[in-house]
Formats: C-alpha cells, structure tokens, sequence
C-alpha cells in the first residue's frame, strides 16, 4: 500500500478584500486549508485579522509580505515616492541590478510583522510574499535580518518559491512562469537554512488563472512529484468590488474556492492518499497536532 504524504496547502492574499477573506475563513471552516497567508498593509486586515484570530483554526497563519500591491504602512520616499507600491516589474530589474533602497525596504517588513503582531498577538508561523518578492535579491537578506532580530530562527518557516525543474516538468501548467521564478529564487533556500530558517521542500500552484481551464485537473499536478516538505499555494475566495478594484485575478477564485468545497477535494486527496497538515509541525515548530484526513468530511 502506497505511503500516506502529508502537504501543506497554503491559501494566499487573506485580507486583500472582505470577499476573498470570508472565502479563506470557509475554507479554514471546512478543514480544506492548512495554511493561510496574510496581508497587513490594507485596510481590511485588523478586522479580518480578528476574525481570523476568533476562529482557532489548526493552521499556520503567516505574513504575505507585499511590496507589490497598494502602499506602503509609512513614508518609502525612494521605493514609494507616490505612495503607492510599484509593478513587480519594476522591483525585478531594481533587484537584479542591485539599486533597490533595501533599508526603506527593511523597514516596510518590520512595519508588516508588527501590524500582524499588533492583531494575532504573536509572530507569524511562516513568511512568504506577494508575487513571491521575499525570495528576491536584497529582499530576502532584509527578511532574514528582520526575523533573526526577532530571534525566529527555527520559530518561523520560509516559503522557497522555487522547485527543481524535473518536477516543475513533469507537473506541466505554467512552465515558464515557475522556472522564471525559480531562477529569480535561486540560492534562496541554500540561504535561509544556512541562516536558521526552515523551508518547505517541493512548491506547486502556480496558474495562469484562466477561468477557462479546469481547477481540479490544475490541482491534481500540483501534488504530483511532491517534496518532502511539499507546499502548495491557492487563491480562493469570492469576487467583489473590493477584489475588482485592485487586483485582476476575480472569477478564479470562486471556482478554486468551489473545488476546495468540493468532494471532489477531499477525494482526490484520498485517492493520492494525501492529508492536509502544517509545514510547523513537519518542521518541530510547534506541538499541535498537525495531520488531519478531510477525506472522512
């Protein structure tokens, strides 16, 4: 009898508007996620953060740490002068050429951790970021720096945004995108362990998002050529003008939020024989318990 493997589905952008956070929040309630990844630089989190918070759920809560969507919690004059944050494009070239304002950036990531703090009344479990920024250049010796100043080595999981190109291939979807963004997170891994942190082993979900295709068929190559510590990112939730207004991924969302809902889920889970849990407890970060079957719901 085939191995049961355990994996961490990650839903990303809570917060971002009150419909894709009530999604998450059913999700969360139906025992289909094991991970959640926040935004604290909008308007929406402290109430959402409360909200979440209030629920209990057995899972990882973490910072989506964002540089890329809104503004700023305070004054970034050289990387915000407007504002407003730029295009992941622009923080790409500034990255790779190596002219990013890295202590404005330092500082925007301590004003992040401290308004999920100021919410959830403890550190995050696990950092990653909005169109997967903390594995940049520059960027990721800020993160490092600011979490080991909090003393989070071995207390606080790293999201690799990367993966090894034979299971990017054999998983298909959107190959050039996941090898683009493996190659803008090259080192990372090697990096964050040397410095303490632990790191998922194995990362899938990356999606064109187009509303066309079929999100279970997506999904079932997300858990094939898993790793040991396998990650997968998603974003459900529900569409509303709030989303419209700031983001263009909308109508997928709910037909990602319906399959979580669905048994379909839950069977292909079973049938993989997969269980949901939390990348902490894999890593001996925390003593709750972390594997639960959904296949029984």
């Amino acid at each position: 009898m085939a191995k049961i493997r355990t994996v961490t589905l990650c839903a990303d952008d809570y917060g971002l508007s009150y419909g894709v956070s009530a999604g998450i929040l059913e999700a969360l309630r139906a025992g289909r996620l094991s991970a959640v990844s926040v935004l604290t630089n909008g308007p929406r989190w402290p109430a959402m953060g409360t909200e979440l918070l209030r629920g209990g759920f057995d899972a990882d809560i973490g910072l989506h740490f964002n540089l890329t969507l809104g503004g700023p919690l305070s004054v970034m004059p050289l990387f915000a002068p407007n504002g407003r944050f730029p295009e992941i494009s622009e923080v790409v070239r500034g990255a790779m050429r190596k002219k990013l304002p890295l202590k404005e950036i330092r500082a925007e990531i301590d004003r992040q951790i401290d308004r999920f703090e100021a919410v959830m009344g403890r550190p995050p479990d696990f950092v990653d970021g909005h169109q997967h920024v903390q594995a940049l250049p520059g960027i990721r010796e800020a993160l490092f720096d600011a979490l080991a100043e909090r003393k989070l080595e071995g207390k606080c999981w790293l999201r690799d945004s990367g993966d090894a190109p034979h299971r990017i291939f054999w998983r298909g979807g959107p190959v050039k995108k996941a090898l683009i963004v493996r190659g803008l997170s090259s080192g990372f891994r090697r990096m964050a362990r040397r410095r303490g942190f632990v790191v998922n082993d194995g990362f899938a979900g990356y999606s064109d998002f187009n509303p066309g295709q079929d999100y279970a068929r997506q999904f079932a190559g997300f858990l094939s050529a898993p790793g040991r510590r396998h990650l997968i990112m998603c974003h459900p939730g529900h569409v509303d003008e709030d989303l419209r207004a700031q983001d263009p991924v909308t109508v997928t969302r709910e037909q990602e939020l319906a399959f979580l809902l669905s048994p379909r889920f839950a069977e292909m889970l079973e049938s993989r024989r997969f269980i949901l849990g939390r990348l902490s407890v894999a890593a001996g970060q925390c003593n709750t318990t972390a594997e639960k079957s959904i296949a029984a719901r």
